[in-house]
């Protein structure tokens, strides 16, 4: 049987997490693949995902959010196949940051202007689509670091926006 790796929080700050993969077995590991979750205002559950090739590992995370819970998943590929998931939660420190306050306004047919007050120098993810479901599944989506962007849209539609 082959076990779960061992995820071990090394640190975490406000923008980043490091942690160590490890295996407790003698079967030959080719790398892991790891999923970072976290949940973003309630609507969208966001993921990133590593590939990790090798037996050991140290990796950090970066360009992550003060005060936010992570959850971290991760498997192993060995010489005879996946390994079972192993998951931990780790929440960031600091203080989140405020939400920023967006006004979305029609250009035209199919484009909108949004903008938005926050923080210099971050990234900020603009999400939209025609229902609440469309938000939280499957929703268009656009980052960028300055306080407004011009998306475009289907005409003789209407759109929530999140940023």
């Amino acid at each position: 049987v082959i076990p779960p790796p061992v995820i071990h929080i090394e640190s975490y700050g406000e923008d980043s997490i490091s942690f160590s993969l490890k295996m407790t077995t003698n079967i030959k590991v080719s790398g892991y693949v790891v999923n970072i979750y976290w949940t973003f205002d309630t609507h969208r559950q966001e993921k990133r995902t590593l590939v990790i090739e090798g037996e050991k590992s140290i990796q950090k995370v970066a360009n992550l959010t003060a005060h936010t819970p992570y959850e971290i998943s991760a498997w192993a590929k060995t010489e005879l196949g996946d390994s079972p998931l192993s998951f931990v939660h780790v929440v960031t420190s600091g203080t989140r940051p405020a939400a920023p306050s967006l006004k979305a306004k029609a250009i035209n047919q199919t484009a909108v202007e949004c903008s938005w007050t926050g923080p210099r120098n971050v990234v900020y993810g603009i999400f939209y689509a025609t229902s609440f479901l469309e938000l939280y599944r499957s929703p268009h989506n656009s980052t960028t670091s300055a306080h407004n962007i011009t998306v475009l849209v289907q005409r003789d539609e209407q759109y929530l926006f999140l940023v």
